[in-house]
């Protein structure tokens, strides 16, 4: 049976809570990833990715170049034991919904992490389009906390439609 250790990415970027929005865009854009675990030391304290960014932070007025990670930074971030079985790791991203997850060892520092590619290229793809199948199924969004930007289903605003605007 494989190991997360036999698939997973060592040498992971990592970035700081004091980091900044526009710092960690600035590395997703150089490393081309959308997700970066964020730590204190090697601790793992968080993971911000590009949605954090945007819906956490610019989506709310915050300044991309003076609002730290910390403000908008996933914190209850799921992860797994390098020494972990690859089909366990496999069961829990498909129970969280998630494509990829940071790799700690038994002292909980930081090592690499694990995502449906790595699985595909390095052990099976046929249990990461499994998995994959079952991430992605769709959920019904939350759309409660709206924001001025929301317009009418279909793109343009209400007022604009009434006006006889774009249906």
């Amino acid at each position: 049976m494989r190991q997360v250790s036999d698939v997973m990415t060592r040498g992971v970027r990592t970035l700081s809570p004091n980091d900044t929005l526009l710092v960690a865009a600035q590395a997703m854009q150089e490393l081309d990833v959308g997700a970066i675990p964020v730590c204190q030391a090697d601790h793992l304290v968080g993971m911000v990715t590009d949605r954090d960014i945007v819906v956490r932070g610019v989506a709310q007025g915050c300044a991309a170049d003076h609002t730290p990670l910390n403000d908008v930074m996933s914190r209850d971030v799921q992860c797994c034991f390098e020494d972990q079985p690859l089909d366990e790791v496999l069961e829990q991203m498909r129970d969280a919904q998630i494509r990829r997850i940071p790799v700690v060892d038994r002292a909980e520092h930081l090592v690499g992490i694990v995502s449906l590619g790595d699985v595909a290229v390095k052990a099976d793809e046929t249990r990461a389009g499994e998995a994959l199948e079952s991430i992605s199924e769709p959920a019904a969004p939350d759309r409660s906390g709206q924001s001025q930007a929301s317009g009418a289903a279909g793109g343009g605003s209400a007022a604009g439609q009434a006006r006889g605007g774009p249906r």
